[in-house]
Protein backbone atom coordinates (compact mmCIF):
# COMPACT_ATOMS: atom_id res chain seq x y z
CA UNK A 1 0.00 0.00 0.00
CA UNK A 2 1.30 3.50 -1.14
CA UNK A 3 1.79 6.19 1.43
CA UNK A 4 2.59 9.76 1.34
CA UNK A 5 5.33 11.29 3.68
CA UNK A 6 3.13 12.73 5.85
CA UNK A 7 0.58 9.84 6.08
CA UNK A 8 3.12 7.86 7.45
CA UNK A 9 4.62 10.11 9.78
CA UNK A 10 1.12 10.13 11.14
CA UNK A 11 0.69 6.45 11.65
CA UNK A 12 4.26 7.07 13.17
CA UNK A 13 3.01 9.83 15.25
CA UNK A 14 -0.49 8.01 16.36
CA UNK A 15 1.50 4.59 17.21
CA UNK A 16 4.47 6.35 19.22
CA UNK A 17 1.59 8.45 20.93
CA UNK A 18 -0.85 5.51 22.18
CA UNK A 19 2.66 3.29 23.53
CA UNK A 20 3.72 6.38 25.49
CA UNK A 21 0.25 6.85 26.66
CA UNK A 22 -0.32 3.27 27.68
CA UNK A 23 3.07 2.15 28.44
CA UNK A 24 2.30 2.91 32.32
CA UNK A 25 -0.85 0.99 32.06
CA UNK A 26 0.66 -2.01 30.95
CA UNK A 27 -0.44 -4.03 33.78
CA UNK A 28 -4.07 -2.43 34.13
CA UNK A 29 -6.99 -3.43 31.70
CA UNK A 30 -7.11 -0.45 30.70
CA UNK A 31 -6.04 1.32 27.31
CA UNK A 32 -6.01 4.90 26.74
CA UNK A 33 -7.41 5.66 22.85
CA UNK A 34 -7.63 9.62 21.41
CA UNK A 35 -10.13 11.22 19.61
CA UNK A 36 -9.07 13.10 16.16
CA UNK A 37 -9.19 16.61 17.21
CA UNK A 38 -7.13 16.02 20.39
CA UNK A 39 -4.27 13.56 18.43
CA UNK A 40 -4.41 16.67 15.93
CA UNK A 41 -3.90 19.33 18.82
CA UNK A 42 -0.92 17.13 20.02
CA UNK A 43 0.81 16.75 16.14
CA UNK A 44 0.31 20.52 16.12
CA UNK A 45 1.69 21.39 19.63
CA UNK A 46 4.86 19.09 19.09
CA UNK A 47 5.41 21.28 15.64
CA UNK A 48 7.34 18.62 13.73
CA UNK A 49 4.87 18.20 10.76
CA UNK A 50 4.65 21.26 8.47
CA UNK A 51 0.53 20.40 7.48
CA UNK A 52 -2.08 22.71 8.66
CA UNK A 53 -4.88 21.62 10.61
CA UNK A 54 -7.26 20.74 7.96
CA UNK A 55 -4.55 18.58 5.80
CA UNK A 56 -3.76 16.71 8.97
CA UNK A 57 -8.09 15.92 9.07
CA UNK A 58 -7.91 14.80 5.16
CA UNK A 59 -5.13 12.85 5.82
CA UNK A 60 -6.57 10.96 8.33
CA UNK A 61 -9.67 10.51 6.95
CA UNK A 62 -7.24 9.10 3.90
CA UNK A 63 -5.68 6.52 6.46
CA UNK A 64 -9.29 5.72 7.50
CA UNK A 65 -10.28 4.74 3.67
CA UNK A 66 -7.55 2.61 3.41
CA UNK A 67 -8.67 0.98 6.66
CA UNK A 68 -5.17 1.43 8.53
CA UNK A 69 -7.25 2.93 11.01
CA UNK A 70 -10.72 3.06 12.21
CA UNK A 71 -13.11 4.88 14.93
CA UNK A 72 -14.96 3.35 18.17
CA UNK A 73 -16.69 5.55 19.93
CA UNK A 74 -15.18 8.84 18.02
CA UNK A 75 -11.87 7.23 19.23
CA UNK A 76 -9.02 6.22 17.08
CA UNK A 77 -8.05 2.80 16.68
CA UNK A 78 -5.32 0.84 14.67
CA UNK A 79 -6.81 -1.55 12.36
CA UNK A 80 -4.60 -5.01 12.26
CA UNK A 81 -3.36 -3.55 8.26
CA UNK A 82 -2.68 -0.43 9.97
CA UNK A 83 -0.09 -2.20 12.73
CA UNK A 84 1.26 -4.33 10.35
CA UNK A 85 2.25 -0.80 8.45
CA UNK A 86 3.45 0.66 11.70
CA UNK A 87 5.58 -1.87 12.19
CA UNK A 88 7.06 -1.30 8.87
CA UNK A 89 7.53 1.94 9.40
CA UNK A 90 9.29 0.88 12.25
CA UNK A 91 11.28 -0.87 11.03
CA UNK A 92 12.75 1.35 8.23
CA UNK A 93 13.03 3.90 10.88
CA UNK A 94 15.21 0.97 13.38
CA UNK A 95 17.53 0.51 10.37
CA UNK A 96 18.17 4.20 10.22
CA UNK A 97 18.96 4.35 13.73
CA UNK A 98 21.23 1.45 13.51
CA UNK A 99 23.41 2.54 11.40
CA UNK A 100 23.58 5.76 13.36
CA UNK A 101 24.22 4.11 16.67
CA UNK A 102 26.78 1.64 14.95
CA UNK A 103 28.62 5.01 13.48
CA UNK A 104 28.30 6.68 16.78
CA UNK A 105 30.52 3.40 18.62
CA UNK A 106 32.46 2.49 15.88
CA UNK A 107 35.15 4.86 14.65
CA UNK A 108 36.23 4.04 10.81
CA UNK A 109 39.71 2.47 10.49
CA UNK A 110 41.01 2.09 7.59
CA UNK A 111 41.89 3.93 4.33
CA UNK A 112 41.03 7.42 5.32
CA UNK A 113 42.56 10.69 3.79
CA UNK A 114 43.03 13.41 5.74
CA UNK A 115 42.08 16.88 3.54
CA UNK A 116 42.94 20.23 4.13
CA UNK A 117 39.36 22.42 3.43
CA UNK A 118 40.03 25.54 2.48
Amino acid sequence: MKLTKTQRLILYALGHFYTSLNQPLVEMPVQVRTSKIAFIEHLLAAKKISKQERALYKNLETLGNKKLISYENRMIIFTESGLKELEKINKEIDHFTALEKYFEQEKPKGKLQTVIRG
